[in-house]
């Protein structure tokens, strides 16, 4: 039995921080997985430019509420569970994610948590586990399940590289150029033929 897993910002939905460094102003906020591969680091470096801006999680929920999926992006979603068991991966924070899997039919999510103060400053933050899309897959294939993955960033890798079939989609080029053995898509149908081509093997 096949277990997809996916990525969500950049596959599903638009990038969470670019929406927020656009309504901001604040460019220096558009860096993400796909510049930074160290997680830690991105998120630390995020933190500091909030705190120096006094921003905090009222603000960026504020932008995420106008945020909508990709086009196409819900359709796909419900048609892939239709022959496949459907997990989101992401290295995202239940605080951000929750308005988007309600706009996206309520899938299956694994994401962080951010530590937020009382006065809704964003303190830190507490990552699910290290690795945690690998580890996602990891722990799925230790119960018998075989693991197909899709993302477009660094931190999705190391899931793409551990399971029985891994596709790239919307990619950036350096990417697509260093990890040619992965097949890269950037419409829907694609990936959805790849994946259910997967699946009847």
């Amino acid at each position: 039995m096949y277990v997809t897993c996916l990525d969500l910002e950049g596959v599903l939905v638009p990038e969470i921080w670019i929406a927020f460094a656009e309504a901001t102003g604040i460019p220096e906020l558009k860096r993400t997985t796909r510049d930074e591969p160290d997680y830690d680091k991105l998120m630390k470096y995020r933190i500091d430019i909030l705190k120096e801006h006094g921003l905090g999680l009222k603000e960026i929920q504020e932008t995420i509420a106008k945020i909508d999926p990709m086009p196409g992006a819900k359709e796909f979603l419900d048609e892939l569970r239709s022959v496949t068991q459907v997990i989101i991966l992401s290295d995202t924070f239940t605080q951000f994610a929750t308005p988007l899997m309600k706009k996206l039919g309520w899938p299956t999510i694994f994401c962080n948590q951010l530590e937020v103060a009382e006065n809704g400053e964003i303190t830190g933050y507490k990552m699910r586990v290290e690795k945690g899309k690998l580890a996602t897959v990891k722990a799925l294939q230790s119960v018998g399940l075989e693991t197909i993955a899709s993302g477009d960033s660094f931190n999705d890798l190391g899931m793409i590289e551990a399971s029985k079939a891994g596709f790239l989609f919307r990619t950036t080029e350096q990417i697509k150029k260093d990890y040619p053995q992965f097949p890269a898509f950037e419409t829907y149908d694609e990936l959805l033929g790849a994946i259910k081509e997967q699946l009847s093997k």
